[in-house]
């Protein structure tokens, strides 16, 4: 898929190319060196590719504009490539109406519409890692209203196939998943910035549990080869949700300081987020919930450097036959950044998960030396 969209956009700047005058390329090229693996982590013990892309945007005439990203990364010790977004965005709706269709990344929660190479941290907060695949993009339809106030109030609904979320189900039905957001924000003085998300997913694709060998134990590997003819093969599993429900609520809240609103010399970031899953199955009481939050603050004290601490939480309960299980997870991450370009960043992080109970490979310490460079344009951060 990658290869077609690629060759889609080699035709129309040779076969446009007065057209093509409006299109901007970029690439991201995102390596790291981990001491070890994290436990719901993306990134694999010793130096791997993570999140790299190259991307295509511009415009459509007047009426749309567009963008086509082929991403890479590693996993299981293989570059994977695929095709992450592809969609087309209204211009000109009148009354604070913008459509976009395509394949794109939800814009739930505070960092999910961006990239995971524009992150502050290597790691995204546990919270993305168990409840949205880290990165959840998928295919779909959005309608954002802005409303025409002294502030900014934007609400949005996104409908997408929910494939992506959740690649392997027990039982789905069509639109996979429905996204409801809200965002608002101001400026306070010249100094000062806040913005605050709340969002509402509804899942309408069962999960299948957590149990694949056991099944192809007593149904044989007949059944099994027909789910990887379906598309549930095992590269999906590194996209998809850990930890599903049938509704998930999310909070945000981020703000800034800059001194007189220069952000380039000094500026300090605090985000907060909460999410919580419930409808956890057949056998689930109203007690039984998956939660998480994270809690971040960054300081960039100098235009070429960045600290910053996270820590997180996770609590969830893990399906077993009849009951369920608690799973529980803290992870602290401490991170210094070296930004000596607009397009460059080396991140030395240091991670360590405690207070584990039911999730794998817990408990673990890892020192992790990013670098993260960009060529080109390409799109603009979440605030």
């Amino acid at each position: 898929m990658a290869a077609v969209a690629t060759g889609a956009l080699l035709v129309l700047f040779s076969a446009r190319p007065a057209a093509a005058q409006d299109w901007q390329l970029g690439a991201v090229l995102d390596v790291a060196a981990s001491s070890r693996a994290l436990a719901l982590g993306q990134r694999e013990q010793g130096l791997a590719l993570g999140h790299s892309d190259v991307t295509a945007r511009g415009g459509l005439g007047s009426l749309f504009g567009a963008q086509v990203t082929v991403a890479a990364h590693q996993h299981d010790g293989k570059v994977e490539a695929e095709l992450e977004e592809a969609w087309l965005e209204t211009r000109t709706l009148p009354f604070g109406l913008q459509a976009r269709f395509g394949r794109f990344a939800s814009q739930i929660g505070a960092i999910n519409a961006q990239h995971p190479h524009a992150d502050d941290f290597v790691e995204r907060p546990l919270l993305y890692r168990a409840f949205l695949g880290s990165h959840w993009f998928d295919d779909g339809l959005r309608l954002n209203w802005t409303a025409p106030t002294p502030i900014y109030l934007m609400l949005g609904a996104e409908v997408f196939r929910g494939r992506q979320l959740i690649p392997e189900a027990e039982s789905s039905r069509s639109p996979g998943a429905i996204a409801l957001s809200l965002k608002t924000g101001a400026d306070i003085g010249r100094s000062h910035s806040w913005q605050v998300g709340a969002a509402w997913v509804d899942n309408r694709r069962v999960a299948a549990h957590d149990h694949e060998e056991e099944h192809e134990e007593e149904h044989g590997e007949e059944e099994h080869e027909e789910h990887e003819e379906e598309g549930h093969d095992h590269h999906d599993h590194a996209h998809g949700a850990e930890y599903s429900g049938g509704r998930m609520w999310l909070l945000d809240a981020t703000w800034k300081w800059a001194p007189d609103g220069n952000n380039r010399e000094r500026q300090l970031r605090v985000t907060a987020e909460f999410a919580r899953i419930t409808d956890l199955g057949e056998h689930a009481t109203g007690g039984d919930r998956h939660q998480a939050a994270a809690l971040s603050v960054v300081w960039r004290f100098d235009p070429a450097w960045e600290v910053g601490v996270r820590t997180d939480w996770l609590r969830v309960r893990m399906p077993h036959e009849d009951h369920f299980h608690d799973g529980r997870l803290r992870e602290h991450a401490v991170m210094l950044a070296w930004k000596p370009t607009h397009g460059q960043t080396l991140r030395l992080q240091a991670t360590t998960q405690r207070n584990a109970e039911g999730i794998e490979d817990a408990q673990r310490r890892s020192v992790q030396l990013q670098y993260v460079l960009s060529f080109g344009a390409h799109g603009a951060h979440t605030f």
